[in-house]
């Protein structure tokens, strides 16, 4: 969960005329008109500027029966599937785009709102001195009030925390006797007093110093003038200790079902109808598997869900394997419990990310696994069905994961790499023969002006204005989607359409830095692919969802503007009017 940013100038997108979109049907398909008659008359038909995802084709209208796709071509054609009073016609014509509703290829709305039910979110504006003397205080109440056990809380800032960052003393100045756990916005690192570092078994009760500096892999324990832990966390070590807490009182079924009611209005008012979540086992255990097969059981979900299982490099190998296996038990036409999810490295802008050349300290990033224990873990995981996920962003972490997947992937799992901030060049023919995918962080493709300079003295040479490639994704071939992170947004935005038009002019619409590495910014087209048939692929469902085409589900959006041919700086300002689910408006503004 990560910070991205790269710089580049404007890059103009193609039109619509120089890459000859067709206003006819998808492949001219004239037999769609002439459907069975189990196709007639449909139960909607559309009207309007539709764009598929398949092939940049624009089409003037579809059909829709019994949940998909019956026609899709031109207005005459899909008249033959109108019978007055029996099918409900929408006409959007001239009142924006009709296109595939959206995937976000890796997010962590389930932890999100989860901690939002359970602890305290704060704010990206907030300080230290905010969260010392309003928020921690105000936490510790309500967690008394409730019986709570923990005192849990995410969202601080580091760069607006670290030249004051409180420690494990301070805190316990405001609470001794609850354990406090307080992640990062990008929840890479955390805050923690010294009871919730006794239940972790990084000191003893009477002070003594158990565990130190790197004493947990892929982590650091951030260490005193005095000796002991401090209180802050890095990495994996901030996991370990996260899995100390009571996770089952914490975070329950029931509370999981109820947060999974809300991820889904959340995802629909945005457009969203697949998710590959990034953080499933969070709470390190199966709860939300189960909610998720309950959630879809009682009918009650209207989105397509990919559940990772998340392995740290402190964690017993053998048995998370198993549980990865396991989980696919719980898999349905809507539950996709098929990934396993890991950390390579940290983030590059915070200075843990695997990088080559050094940064300008000397020091080279946190690591957490070596290139044949990927190696041996991706081919045991694909042997058994499950898909790899990880989290690269460092040009070296990178090239480590693709090393692995090329040596003990299989091709046909679709394993992917997720951010990747950085890329030696001869990577990227590498992923496109065997297979790699990826999920970009499009939205961190911008900075402030402010961030801009100040890259130039924590990163070393180009890393400092290059940063999160887009268009060499798709000019070697490389199946990519679009993913948000949220809540790691750094202050990006979530929507689908903030998201395109940083990816379409490297300018964040609220920040006002200058344009970011404009060699890799991609066309309006390229960025609807990735958001939508793109994250199908990612998520094996390219053959039922995606893209509007006769047989698939009839996943759709009706936007209030047409994000194609709209000025450029308006593409954000686009929402759906109406985001539709197997054919059924689940959504409308």
């Amino acid at each position: 969960m990560f910070k991205g940013l790269t710089r580049r100038d404007f890059i103009k997108t193609t039109s619509l005329a120089a890459i000859g979109f067709m206003v006819a049907g998808c492949g001219d398909d004239k037999s769609a008109a002439t459907g069975g008659g189990s196709d007639k008359p449909a139960d909607l038909v559309v009207y309007g500027k539709i764009f598929t995802s398949e092939d940049n084709k624009i089409v003037e209208a579809f059909a829709v029966k019994d949940g998909k796709f019956v026609y899709v071509g031109d207005k005459a054609g899909a008249e033959a599937f109108v019978e007055k009073g029996k099918t409900e016609i929408v006409d959007h014509t001239d009142k924006g785009l009709v296109m595939p509703s959206c995937g976000n290829g890796h997010a962590h709305y389930l932890s999100a709102y989860a901690v939002q039910s359970i602890g305290t979110m704060i704010a990206y504006e907030d300080d230290v001195n905010k969260f010392m003397t309003e928020i921690v205080p105000n936490a510790v109440k309500k967690a008394r009030e409730s019986g709570a056990k923990v005192v849990y809380g995410m969202g601080w800032e580091y760069e607006k925390f670290k030249a004051n960052l409180p420690t494990r003393q301070q805190l316990d100045e405001i609470c001794s006797d609850i354990p406090m756990y307080f992640a990062d916005e990008e929840n890479h690192k955390s805050l923690v007093n010294t009871l919730m570092l006794v239940r972790a078994g990084v000191m003893a009760e009477d002070g003594t110093v158990l565990k130190k500096a790197d004493d947990i892999r892929g982590g650091e324990i951030g260490m005193g003038d005095d000796g002991t832990p401090n209180g802050f966390l890095k990495e994996q070590a901030s996991t370990y200790v996260r899995s100390h807490l009571d996770n089952d009182s914490l975070f329950s079924v029931d509370m999981a079902k109820a947060t999974l009611t809300k991820v889904q209005e959340h995802m629909l008012s945005e457009g969203y109808t697949m998710y590959l979540d990034g953080y499933s086992t969070y709470f390190f255990n199966d709860v939300y598997y189960q909610a998720a097969q309950q959630f879809e059981k009682a009918g009650d979900m209207n989105f397509v869900l990919g559940l990772t299982c998340e392995i740290d490099s402190w964690m017993n190998l053998d048995e998370k394997l198993k549980q990865a296996a396991d989980v696919q038990k719980f898999n349905s036409s809507q539950v996709k419990a098929n990934w396993i999810k890991l950390f390579m490295d940290g983030t590059v802008e915070s200075g843990t990310g695997f990088i080559d050349p050094v940064y300008p300290d000397g020091h080279q990033g946190i690591v957490n696994w070596t290139e044949e224990e990927i190696t041996d873990i991706t081919r045991k995981a694909n042997a058994s069905g499950v898909t790899m996920h990880i989290h690269a962003l460092g040009n070296a972490g990178v090239n480590r994961v693709v090393n692995a997947y090329i040596n003990g992937g299989k091709p046909e799992m679709r394993n992917t790499i997720v951010h990747l901030r950085n890329v030696n060049e001869p990577d990227y023919k590498r992923m496109a023969d065997n297979n790699i995918y990826v999920t970009s962080g499009m939205l961190w493709h911008h900075a402030s002006n402010e961030q801009a300079e100040k890259f130039k003295t924590t990163l070393p040479g180009k890393m400092a204005y290059e940063g999160y490639p887009m268009k060499s994704f798709f000019d070697n071939g490389i199946p990519v989607s679009l993913h948000t992170d949220y809540p790691a947004l750094s202050n990006s935005p979530d929507d689908p359409f903030g998201v395109m038009e940083i990816a379409v002019t490297g300018v964040c619409y609220f920040e006002g830095g200058a344009p970011w590495w404009t060699e890799e910014l991609v066309t309006r087209e390229q960025a609807l692919t990735a958001l939508t048939i793109g994250c199908a692929q990612q998520m094996f469902l390219e053959n039922e969802r995606g893209s509007i085409g006769k047989g698939k589900y009839a996943d759709f959006l009706l936007v209030d503007k047409d994000v194609l041919t709209c000025p450029e700086k308006e593409i954000h300002t686009a929402k759906p009017a109406a985001t539709y689910f197997k054919g059924k408006k689940v959504f409308s503004a």
